[in-house]
């Protein structure tokens, strides 16, 4: 019996070989004519995984379904024996043997974790990006993953939305590269020419303006109108479309009264008919099901719609597999529809090669080998020191020296589980170092580190457990460790104090209406201050958040966001000296949450108040109580060393439409060290049939300077340099006077002026 099943195993896995040898288009045609309806309607269902049991039996609950055909995907089992025991049920044991597609958040690396999205923008290079991504896809394909529900190019310009630590920051542009830098890095050429072993096919999210949740809580409304979705909010996602990206996600949010799945203006018109894509579109978890709590119809309805809309595969809510037979039978979805849907799915599958292949994903010799490797270790090192963004440098009191005594003091000072942050679904954080332990190892005999927590995250222990979300932080006396805290502060030459958020308090389901430092914190870095020492402020974070009183009263502050499995070993880089900080801000940072959202490229208002003045105005668009504007600016960031900037200038001060002209600034090192300087390009639409931005992001270079060394850097203005979007998506180009802006960031920029002529 063993003999004949494994002899049938062999025939079908020849005959499968064969058929993927075909053209996708005919070998799709086929399978679908032997495909019944419940079959079809099976692969347009996605499930979470649960731990299985493999060995002579597999256990799981979604075995059944599986052997039954009904099942096309699954997210959130990983690890090559779990993916292959599952896989071998659908390619064994159901009638038709189509593999499986394995999903999972790989957001910001696999096991050997990079930082957090928005840590990873602030680098400001999109080729360290794609070498992350590429990275991530090498470990997680290793685990038996092959579909990856990322890059998330959501522009987010509210702080209080947790999310914001998975996108690019507030910006368009910005995410728009660095959204394409991760496809490339995820995919290669897979989408084109087939995925490699090494190469996932990635999900683009969250498909659209959820990053515009009405007061940044998750899952909420959005409404906006249809000439601000085009210039402000869509340019990320047609631009990773244009970059091939294999699938898309849609979002939870609401567009136009209609829920994302189920909108086809956002799903078909725009995102198939206008941009041209090809692959298959995802729900987020249960969204179909979350239609009917909208107040959209039952789940009857809600499938039908969605659908309809252009929705290929439901996650996780079961409402096509219960309900699209009978939406069948009584007309309220086509075959044609179901149809288009299924080719879709089994097209990805062709494309990721588990028709020729079902365990091409399941290696585990390769698995051993590929994770946590010291190549990326290393590669996620450099990356993370990329990404911190030196906020306030008094006196030049950093880089530290490395001699003296130092007190190591905070919370997320000797913590490994918060290192990763939030979304990081493969991380083993019982390999990382902490930043303690990095930082003894890394100075070794050279100078003394003494230790101390000094505080809990908040002093109300219910508040601080709901937010840890697996990722704890020991509680202790408050009064105690304060005590123990200055003691060892008093003792030591200077203080480095980490403090922040912990990881779970951003990401999913994290929203805060208090963005500056937890209490028990806060008290206990006012103390460090109090005690007459100098202090640095690491801030671990991952959103911006309000440091108005920490720029007031440390001494130095660097943003160090969640930068990975790496975190402590590129801290110690930084904060000694041996790598130069370069990190730019791709998010606003507020003087208080009051002015949430908040962000630079905004509208001006028929009565506006320059950011900066600190004098109310009435009858003006400002605040009673506060400073005007951000307190640190998008693209801000200071060095080790300093810039100067010279005059903008033009190869010409006018322009034809269909031409180009050069805008070119000379960037000086002025300081003592070598440095990397992110050059920032702005445009500014003086007057415009519609009203344009204050300032808009149009390019930006890297441009590495050694001491006192000059260099000369341009940007080509086209056309495109120069359009907007109408409210129907249709690219506008006028003729008048343009504002070209190239500076450190986007408060202070050196500008020339630019006339568009129609002759």
């Amino acid at each position: 019996m063993k003999k004949t099943i494994l002899c049938l195993s062999l025939v079908l896995s020849c005959l499968s070989l064969h058929a993927q040898k075909k053209p996708m288009g005919e070998f799709v045609d086929e399978l679908m004519a032997k495909m019944t309806v419940e079959e079809k309607i099976g692969q347009l269902n996605l499930m979470p995984g649960t731990d299985l049991t493999t060995g002579a039996k597999t256990n799981s609950p979604l075995v059944e379904l599986v052997e039954k055909g009904m099942l096309g995907a699954v997210l959130n089992t990983k690890g090559a024996a779990k993916v292959r025991a599952l896989q071998e049920v659908a390619v064994k044991k159901s009638r038709l043997h189509i593999p499986l597609i394995f999903g999972l958040d790989v957001i910001h690396g696999y096991e050997t974790v990079l930082p957090i999205p928005l840590a990873q923008a602030c680098s400001w290079n999109p080729q360290a990006i794609e070498a992350g991504a590429r990275m991530a896809a090498e470990e997680a394909t290793a685990s038996g993953i092959c579909w990856d529900y990322s890059p998330m190019v959501d522009v987010a310009l509210d702080a209080r939305w947790g999310r914001v630590a998975e996108g690019y920051g507030e910006d368009p542009y910005l995410s728009s590269v660095m959204g394409v830098a991760a496809i490339r890095g995820y995919q290669g050429s897979g989408e084109k020419a087939g995925y490699a072993k090494d190469e996932l096919m990635a999900c683009l999210k969250h498909y659209a303006l959820y990053g515009a949740s009405e007061s940044g809580r998750d899952y909420n409304t959005v409404d906006m109108s249809h000439l601000r979705m085009y210039n402000q909010y869509l340019p990320p996602y047609k631009a990773a479309v244009e970059a091939g990206v294999g699938s898309v996600m849609s979002s939870f949010n609401v567009v136009d009264g209609m829920p994302a799945t189920g909108n086809r203006w956002l799903m078909t018109d725009v995102l198939r008919k206008q941009w041209g894509f090809g692959g298959f579109l995802v729900t987020d978890y249960g969204s179909i099901g979350e239609m009917t709590t909208w107040g959209f119809g039952d789940q009857k309805q809600s499938a039908a719609q969605a659908l309809r809309a252009g929705t290929d595969m439901d996650m996780c809510s079961s409402a096509f597999l219960i309900q699209l037979k009978a939406c069948l039978d009584d007309g309220t979805v086509t075959m044609a529809q179901v149809d288009q849907a299924v080719r879709r799915v089994l097209e990805a599958k062709y494309k990721l090669g588990l028709f020729d292949d079902p365990y091409r994903y399941c290696d585990p010799k390769r698995e051993k080998k590929a994770l946590y490797t010291a190549e990326h270790r290393q590669t996620a090192r450099d990356i993370a020191a990329q990404t911190f963004v030196l906020l306030k440098n008094a006196n030049g009191i950093l880089p530290l020296k490395k001699q003296g005594s130092i007190a190591l003091i905070g919370p997320l000072a000797d913590t490994r589980n918060n290192l990763p942050g939030c979304w990081s679904t493969g991380d083993k954080p019982e390999k990382y170092s902490t930043v303690k332990e990095a930082m003894r190892r890394y100075l070794g005999d050279k100078a003394t580190v003494t230790y101390a927590q000094g505080s809990n995250i908040y002093d109300d222990s219910v508040r601080q457990a709901a937010v840890c979300f697996g990722r704890p932080i020991p509680r202790g006396d408050g009064k105690r460790m304060l005590a123990e805290a200055i003691e060892v502060a008093k003792n030591a030459d200077v203080i480095v104090a980490c403090l922040g958020e912990m990881a779970e308090m951003s990401g999913e389901s994290s929203a805060r209406t208090d963005l500056t430092m937890p209490d028990a914190e806060a008290r206990l870095l006012k103390a460090l201050v109090k005690t007459g020492k100098p202090v640095v402020l690491l801030n671990f974070a991952g959103r911006p958040t309000v440091l108005s009183w920490e720029n007031d009263n440390v001494a130095a502050i660097m943003n160090v966001w969640f930068a990975g499995s790496e975190t402590g070993d590129a801290i110690c880089d930084v904060l000694f000296g041996d790598k130069v900080p370069t990190g730019k801000l791709v998010n606003s940072f507020p003087r208080v949450t009051g002015q949430e959202p908040l962000y630079y490229n905004h509208l001006n208002t028929g009565r506006p108040v320059e950011d900066g003045s600190k004098v109310f105005r009435k009858y003006q668009s400002n605040y009673t109580d506060v400073t005007q504007g951000p307190l640190y600016p998008f693209g801000y960031g200071l060095s080790y060393t300093t810039y100067s900037y010279g005059p903008v200038t033009l190869s010409s001060p006018t322009m034809k439409a269909g031409s180009k002209v050069t805008a070119t600034a000379t960037i000086t090192n002025t300081g003592n060290r070598d440095g990397d300087e992110i050059v920032q390009f702005y445009i500014r639409d003086r007057f415009a049939s519609v009203v344009r931005p204050v300032k808009e992001l149009k390019g930006f270079q890297r441009v590495h300077l050694a001491k006192g060394e000059s260099k000369a850097v341009s940007f080509d203005i086209d056309a495109t340099t120069l359009s907007y979007y109408d409210s129907e998506g249709k690219a506008v180009l006028e003729p008048g006077d343009f504002d070209i802006m190239i500076g450190a960031n986007s408060a202070n920029v050196q500008s020339a002026r630019l006339t568009l002529t129609t002759d």
